[in-house]
């Protein structure tokens, strides 16, 4: 079975538990694929913590889910050093960062210092506790979720934190038809507890290393490159995206491509990607959004203003 194959029974196992997303589930596997991280920002409910498992399942992948609150220390994240009495040595005991996929629920919910126990982990895979490097384990993978509606008791995430994340993304409410088939599905047993791996965690591997030799040309890098700097230009932006945002849209497109059974990018990749991309990315001057644009309508524009390259590969 080839790669592409396996990645669309991936996603339709996926599907098996999260129903009439195919998009969003796309999304989550393009994160994973490309070697990067997930935020997923929406209301209560909508099956944010189910595609998270779903997707540990479906890989047979090591899986933690942290709930961060006000109280949670970085040592519960990373580990800690204790005295054995016994050896009468320090050890390190890990914490749940030491596994595949990491589902960080309510990440806002947590301090500061708490929230930047992960950028080490997430950039660059280790942790360093009392001066020592711990390498985390491979495919890594974070998916964070956070409540756009509540504001009480949040501590909204600094950009150095929420540059880390490939992608900032919505799962919405499912379409009518899709939310009767799933109370039919749930109203006996959860898919949850049937659906099994179809996909190994070595072929993951191989995959995120297939998509780094995904082809790009220097048409559609300049693209990338264009579409940042208007942004940055942009009369309604206080702040525009980073080189790594750019870096990040060109991994990601990429992964699309070899989703899609490609070994090339084309510009369809980077503008389907390019919201999600970017969103999170960039900050609306406050006089702009009293006027009442948003990120949005400032992608949309800037999407429309930048001419696309010739696929010469069409």
């Amino acid at each position: 079975m080839n790669k592409k194959n396996s990645l669309e029974n991936l996603i339709d196992n996926i599907e098996k538990v999260i129903v009439g997303k195919r998009d969003v589930i796309e999304k989550v596997i393009i994160s994973l694929i490309s070697g990067g991280h997930l935020l997923i920002e929406d209301v209560p409910g909508i099956g944010k913590t189910m595609l998270a498992k779903a997707l540990a399942k479906s890989v047979n992948l090591d899986f933690k889910r942290i709930q961060f609150t006000p109280d949670l220390l970085p040592s519960d994240i990373i580990g800690i050093t204790i005295y054995n009495e016994k050896t009468r040595e320090f050890e390190f005991k890990k914490g749940p960062i030491f596994s595949n996929i990491i589902l960080a629920d309510e990440i806002n919910r947590s301090t500061p210092k708490t929230q930047s126990a992960l950028l080490e982990a997430m950039e660059e895979r280790q942790v360093t506790v009392d001066g020592v490097t711990h390498n985390l384990i491979e495919p890594f993978f974070v998916i964070a979720t956070e409540n756009p509606i509540e504001y009480e008791g949040t501590f909204p995430l600094p950009e150095a934190q929420l540059d880390r994340f490939f992608m900032k993304i919505e799962v919405g409410y499912p379409k009518k038809n899709y939310e009767i088939e799933m109370l039919s599905r749930l109203e006996k047993v959860h898919p949850i507890l049937t659906i099994e791996d179809v996909i190994s965690k070595d072929e993951i591997i191989e995959i995120q290393n297939e998509v780094k030799n995904v082809y790009v040309d220097e048409s559609l890098k300049e693209y990338i490159v264009n579409l940042g700097i208007t942004l940055r230009e942009d009369e309604d932006i206080y702040l525009g995206p980073s080189p790594r945002g750019l870096l990040i849209l060109m991994k990601v497109s990429q992964a699309r491509a070899f989703l899609y059974g490609r070994s090339y990018i084309i510009p369809d990749d980077i503008k389907e990607l390019f919201f999600s991309v970017m969103s999170h990315r960039i900050i609306v001057k406050p006089e702009s959004k009293i006027k009442g644009i948003n990120e949005k309508d400032v992608l949309e524009r800037v999407l429309l203003k930048v001419e696309i390259p010739i696929d010469k590969k069409a």
